[in-house]
């Protein structure tokens, strides 16, 4: 197994710059992405399909080359391997990246899923029209370093850890590489910082963007438990800190 680290989307806004970090696992059966950032369509048309509104609100900034699909060719890679990709959650900015590749089998929490259908407007309904095949992973059937885990089917050791509260089935995703795991947090927290300083000015943020707050804060409690237990275990990272790519 090899693991590529990108950078799928680029932030600027009145509170800072902020990333999109995915990433990229080569196995001997193909190509896996977890998470799928700013897709090439949404470069090439932004304001037609994420919307001023949205646009201005986040900061987004565009960049074919940003891409996963892009970054993909660079490594020297066919993005047509790609055969499955794993979503920590359906926002927009985590899943524009799908359709690039139609190919790929979608794998993700229930609760997300129903969220989705439902009709959250935070949801954007065009970035699943191409109507992927997906695995939904519905319960708890596994625990991971103590905290309740769905194994997810790929040939691999890799888990869904339900860290709800940011959305109904926010997930993050945890991957045995060598002798440690990789465990990506997602938007459990934005920065690092929020790690030791719980009242760091990022968590007004993070409590307006949360479904459910208090879901949201025990998720951060979680995670913050588990670095503290099994911290030289892991090589742990959010979706939107700089600093950590």
């Amino acid at each position: 197994m090899k693991v590529h680290h990108l950078n799928c989307v680029q932030i600027e806004s009145p509170m800072g710059s902020a990333i999109g970090h995915c990433l990229l696992i080569e196995h001997n059966q193909g190509l896996i992405l977890i998470d799928a950032g700013i897709g090439l369509n949404e470069t090439r048309a932004p304001f037609q399909t994420l919307g001023k509104e949205l646009i201005d609100l986040t900061g987004f900034q565009f960049d074919e080359e940003r891409t996963a699909y892009r970054q993909i060719e660079r490594l020297g890679l066919d993005p047509a391997q790609v055969s499955d990709i794993v979503i920590s959650h359906l926002d927009p900015d985590h899943i524009g990246g799908l359709a690039d590749f139609p190919q790929a089998r979608i794998h993700l929490s229930q609760e997300e899923y129903q969220a989705f259908v439902q009709g959250n407007d935070r949801y954007l309904p065009y970035q699943m029209a191409h109507k992927p095949d997906l695995a939904l992973y519905p319960t708890n059937d596994s625990t991971w370093l103590g905290l309740s885990a769905r194994k997810i089917d790929l040939p691999f050791e890799i888990y869904l850890i339900p860290l709800f509260g940011h959305t109904l089935g926010h997930c993050g995703v945890s991957v045995k590489q060598s002798e440690k795991w990789l465990f990506y947090a997602g938007d459990a927290y934005y920065l690092r910082a929020e790690l030791e300083n719980e009242n760091h000015p990022v968590d007004q943020l993070a409590t307006i963007r949360a479904v459910d707050n208090k879901q949201r804060l025990d998720a951060l409690e979680k995670v913050r438990s588990l670095i503290k237990n099994h911290g030289n275990q892991l090589f742990y990272f959010g979706y939107h800190d700089p600093s950590e790519f």
